[in-house]
């Protein structure tokens, strides 16, 4: 499995954000001949107010010279893997993490959000140079 170009960047702003991953990759199998890997699997370590967090995290680079065909291929995984926790592990949220700049630049399109909101896609915002989480989305 090949892992994107920021995989380390976001397991360490992860860790900085209070999180311990507890897998890396994450597999999930879906049937005896397919397994599917999502980046990270992790649980928030701030359990003292709440029932402690599981999630499940896709990281995406979006580094190629098309940022759409980059969203295809990333909500089609996403799709694909949310639909395989929800049988397998249905207590772990997942999300999509993207670089900062392109939320900004690219996810703001209205065509990308009507996407995003039509299959309620998380998003987790990182600076892959600061190695920090900007901002979680839930949708």
């Amino acid at each position: 499995m090949a892992r994107d170009l920021f995989h380390n960047q976001v397991r360490t702003a992860l860790t900085k954000d209070g999180w311990t991953i507890t897998h890396d990759p994450f597999s999930v199998r879906i049937s005896e001949a397919v397994k599917i890997q999502i980046d990270l699997g992790a649980e928030s370590t701030v359990a003292a107010e709440r029932d402690q967090e599981k999630i499940a995290v896709e990281i995406k680079s979006f580094i190629a010279d098309s940022d759409i065909s980059e969203f295809h291929t990333a909500l089609g995984q996403y799709l694909n893997y949310a639909q395989a926790l929800e049988d397998k592990e249905p207590e772990r949220k997942l999300y999509l993490a993207v670089p900062e700049e392109t939320y900004r630049d690219f996810f703001q399109l209205p065509f990308v959000q009507k996407s995003l909101n039509r299959y309620g896609v998380n998003l987790i915002i990182y600076n892959p140079l600061q190695e920090e989480i900007a901002q979680w989305i839930d949708c």
